[in-house]
């Protein structure tokens, strides 16, 4: 039985209704071998750049049996698909701004599919405003909490520029910059594991503040004023979780 980390299992969960799935950097090819197993995938292009990977893929897809129903490609990014040839398209485990660059090179397959699954390792807030730029709309998002870690899975669609996107943090009373930071999604539904997170960084900013009173040797006063606006945004963010648990019956 294949099991996946909670990582890729929140990728996999995103995925939904899918004719053809396209993973962009499969490595092992767990994301397709899955989604064929438990999701009766009906076919799947697993592609990366790079020959090792994709040979452990295609070992993986022969000790399933699933050859008739995952094709393995050696492609940069989206270079090997065409447009429309896959309706999703997983993006995970990489840093946003190559992500962003991906999206960018192959602009014509992204635009085309009816879903991208996309999970940035970093560079979170560049990657939310690449997409706002780029008229992607936002659909879903989720966030995991797995070995010390925080990982956040987006799905996306692209709208065009004729289409007016709503702004990312619209009625929740938040800074913009504060949704393309933390994930506009996730804060709209008050999503628990980034309740957990906002915690956490708040706990580690704290100390911070509190070495950088105690310990510093020179001026740190940029550094002290800086750490005080984030603690502020941190604790008007963590505002909309009180909100709720008064708003419950």
């Amino acid at each position: 039985m294949l099991r996946l980390s909670k990582r890729l299992l929140a990728v996999a969960d995103m995925v939904q209704e899918a004719k053809v799935l396209a993973d962009v950097g499969t490595d092992h090819g767990y994301i397709p071998i899955y989604l064929t197993l438990y999701r009766n995938l009906t076919k799947s292009i697993a592609m990366d750049v790079n020959p090792g990977p994709l040979q452990r893929a295609k070992e993986h897809i022969s000790q399933y049996a699933l050859g008739h129903r995952i094709e393995t490609r050696l492609s940069d990014g989206l270079a090997a698909l065409e447009p429309g040839e896959a309706d999703t398209i997983v993006i995970a485990g990489m840093g946003g701004a190559l992500m962003a660059r991906i999206l960018t090179q192959g602009d014509a397959v992204a635009h085309s599919a009816l879903r991208l699954v996309l999970q940035p390792q970093s560079e979170l807030y560049e990657f939310h405003s690449f997409l706002k730029e780029h008229d992607y709309q936002l659909i879903q998002e989720d966030m995991v909490y797995e070995d010390g870690k925080f990982y956040t899975v987006i799905a996306a669609v692209w709208k065009g520029s004729a289409k007016k996107l709503d702004a990312a943090g619209d009625g929740l009373g938040i800074l913009p910059d504060s949704a393309l930071k933390y994930g506009p999604l996730l804060l709209e539904h008050r999503h628990p594991i980034l309740h957990q997170y906002l915690l956490r960084q708040k706990e580690q900013k704290e100390q911070i503040q509190k070495n950088l009173q105690e310990h510093a040797r020179r001026d740190v006063s940029a550094r002290k004023t800086l750490i005080g606006k984030e603690l502020a945004e941190i604790d008007k963010l963590l505002e909309l979780w009180k909100e709720q648990e008064h708003d419950m019956p």
